[in-house]
């Protein structure tokens, strides 16, 4: 247990394997020394970035540090002990159970005894659950650790208020293509050669990596061991290496965030847009009945009635593939995400049911006017129901124009159709509706 709490630092590390002579992975090998070193998170390293000025105060919060893998968390984290000689203790969400979590917070409390603090690096925060979440704060609020965090999901969603109360969000973006150029360079630096691999076959080593320094340095690794001579080109790379499968958790923030951008690429009439993201999420894993139900939405809530064949083409898209299946059934999913992209939109039923709801809310249970009320009973005739109303197939051109609101209730306006689509035919009628109820009431 004593190798759990108490882990040296990066320098130590690389100053005993170096003594033993063990081999060390490229990755570690080239573990930044110190802060300026770390490649990308300018918008938390800039010299005017919250983490130099904490540094600059002396005055070190407690962090969690949200972003996608092999961005730096754990060897920010490493050099911020460094900076402010804290006992660095590394320990993992997955396997640290509430007793290794006591020792951990007794061997804090004693190094705080004999002048030492401690920041507590955990890994995965987001696994912990709402109490084990809780045992952390009376430490952190006693300056017994500096707790940093590190979590690939969305802390908002997964980890508890109080906790986050406590503790600066700093968010980590994966690196991009500059900064992978510039992390492979760094290898070449420490190897003492090239990777053997021609132009295009290196930026396709980058896409490889997808934003994730580490998997570029473990790609890096095996190119460097290939003992035939370069350079290789793209399909020699792609024999050689596996690509990596695109990031996605199919319940978690990744999840939320393709379909937002699918159903704000249909929003937008962006076709293109919208079957990039369809793609992004089936090549994920997504189940396509999710995507047809949200697609479904789409042309309920985006193109409404101004153009009704969009719902029932998503029905029938959902039937196709309910029978063809995957893979062949998705192009009918493909081509139901094109034709709401291209549609007219209209939020206008959607705005209107929304603003009903609301009216229906306010008024509370105020009654329909009783000339649209049944009368089956002698005693309800005789209370007045029914009594004026008229059957609108009688009157000229099937209308009465009589009041259908409670009687105690300004006539509400909910339903504003725009001029596209249907809808501008809709318009039309609504129109011509509002027009000849006025005419109506001045009879």
């Amino acid at each position: 247990m004593s190798d759990l709490l108490d882990q040296p630092t990066a320098k130590t590390n690389a100053k005993t394997d170096a003594a033993k002579g063990a081999p060390r992975p490229l990755a570690d090998r080239l573990r930044p020394k110190s802060l300026a070193e770390v490649i990308g998170q300018t918008q938390i390293l800039a010299p005017d970035g919250p983490l130099p000025t904490m540094l600059a105060a002396r005055a070190l919060s407690s962090i969690v540090f949200w972003g996608p893998p092999g961005v730096g968390k754990t060897t920010i984290a490493r050099l911020l002990a460094d900076e402010t000689d804290l006992s660095f203790v590394q320990i993992s969400a997955i396997f640290t159970g509430v007793p290794e979590l006591r020792k951990v917070f007794q061997s804090a409390s004693l190094r705080r005894q004999n002048g030492r603090g401690t920041l507590l690096f955990v890994d995965e925060i987001h696994r912990f659950n709402k109490a084990q979440q809780d045992g952390f704060l009376p430490y952190m609020e006693d300056g017994t650790i500096v707790l940093v965090g590190a979590t690939t999901e969305n802390p908002s969603f997964e980890l508890n208020s109080a906790l986050l109360s406590r503790a600066q969000v700093l968010v980590l973006n994966r690196l991009t293509l500059a900064e992978l150029e510039l992390l492979a360079q760094r290898a070449e630096g420490e190897m003492g050669r090239a990777v053997p691999l021609t132009a295009l076959a290196r930026e396709a080593l980058l896409e490889m990596a997808d934003g994730d320094g580490r998997a570029l340095l473990n790609l890096l690794e095996q190119c460097f061991a290939w003992k035939e001579q370069g350079p290789f080109d793209v399909d020699a790379l792609s024999n050689r290496l596996s690509r990596r499968a695109p990031k996605y958790d199919k319940s978690g923030e990744e999840h939320y965030n393709l379909i937002s951008a699918l159903h704000k690429s249909v929003r937008g009439s962006d076709p293109d847009a919208a079957l990039y993201w369809l793609a992004r999420m089936l090549k994920g894993g997504e189940d396509p009945r999710y995507l047809m139900r949200r697609i479904t939405r789409m042309a309920v809530e985006d193109i409404g009635l101004a153009d009704p064949q969009a719902q029932n083409l998503c029905l029938q898209a959902w039937q196709t593939y309910e029978r063809l299946g995957s893979p062949e059934g998705e192009l009918a999913i493909a081509q139901s995400v094109i034709y709401l992209a291209l549609a007219p939109k209209s939020n206008a039923a959607y705005s209107a049911f929304r603003a009903a709801l609301g009216a229906a809310e306010k008024t509370g249970s105020q009654p329909p006017p009783k000339h649209i009320l049944n009368a089956p009973t002698q005693m309800m005739k005789d209370q007045g129901y029914g009594d004026g109303y008229v059957y609108d197939h009688d009157a000229e051109q099937a209308f009465s124009g009589q009041n259908y609101f409670p009687d105690n209730m300004p006539r509400g306006v909910y339903y504003l159709p725009p001029e596209r689509g249907h809808e501008r035919e809709l318009k039309k009628r609504l129109d011509f509706f509002v027009n000849l109820r006025a005419k109506r009431q001045q009879e």
